[in-house]
């Protein structure tokens, strides 16, 4: 008497073992790995000085206030909107995820496995772009700590939502990093990326506070200085997880 064979169904190791292609990946791409770190921490790094030394509310400084919320906001954007849609893209453009959907490795493991080492690296510029302000120029943790990082784990739901919507309608690696720019860029321009909302006219201010980047500073800004978090920003927020990962849904295909 036979027994019938189990399918065999990829586990733990076989995400690892991509993970660790992934993040291969990510080193070798040079402009990817050093521009979403470093293009923060350059911003940090010549704002700081002066923004240490102003004292904007409940005794925290413009430092804390407003610059590390930006250059928070700005590592998570760039790495969910324009990094991760590019290699998503190329597997889609180059066939592997479509020989990978006949295969006992499902594609869905190679998005996990690219969200991972996202994240890993979007925890790297975080922690670096922190533990300069920290360190460097006497910038104090969040008022409250567990508010301000489950708001970077919202905002970094938000802009992987939009990073997969972008991933969905682009048909190569170079559209998806032409559209991820367009929007990392307009998202930034009204949520206050150069030189804060209270610039814009009154409609477009008004919308960047409810748009994920605008959202993101201001609440994450909010639990630096202990604030309740307006709720608009946290509508905002859900909002485009929501929405983007239904559509991206819809939309994405595997070849």
């Amino acid at each position: 008497m036979t027994t019938a064979s189990m399918p065999y169904r990829p586990g733990v190791r076989a995400l690892l073992v991509l993970v660790g292609c992934e993040a291969k990946m990510v080193v070798r791409d040079t402009a990817g790995l050093v521009v979403p770190l470093g293009l923060p921490l350059l911003i940090l790094l010549t704002s700081a000085g002066s923004a240490s030394n102003q004292v904007v509310a409940n005794g925290r400084t413009a430092l804390e206030v407003f610059v590390l919320p930006l250059v928070v906001t700005m590592v998570v954007a760039m790495i969910g909107i324009i990094n991760m849609p590019s290699f998503l893209a190329y597997y889609r453009r180059s066939g592997i995820l479509r020989r990978l959907a006949v295969t006992p490795v499902s594609p869905a493991l190679v998005l996990a496995a690219q969200a991972i080492v996202s994240v890993v690296q979007t925890i790297v510029g975080i922690t670096v772009a922190a533990g300069v302000a920290l360190l460097a120029f006497g910038a104090r943790p969040p008022a409250d700590v567990a508010v301000a990082l489950g708001m970077v784990a919202l905002t970094m739901a938000a802009m992987y939502a939009i990073g997969m919507l972008v991933a969905a309608v682009a048909p190569t690696p170079n559209s998806a990093v032409a559209i991820g720019l367009v929007a990392f860029f307009l998202l930034g321009a009204l949520g206050g990326m150069f030189g804060g909302r209270d610039a814009l006219p009154d409609p477009l201010a008004e919308l960047g506070g409810w748009l994920p980047f605008g959202a993101a500073v201001e609440a994450i800004s909010s639990a630096s200085t202990g604030s309740a978090i307006d709720a608009a920003h946290l509508l905002g927020l859900g909002a485009t997880v929501l929405v983007g990962t239904l559509v991206a849904g819809l939309l994405f295909r595997w070849e």
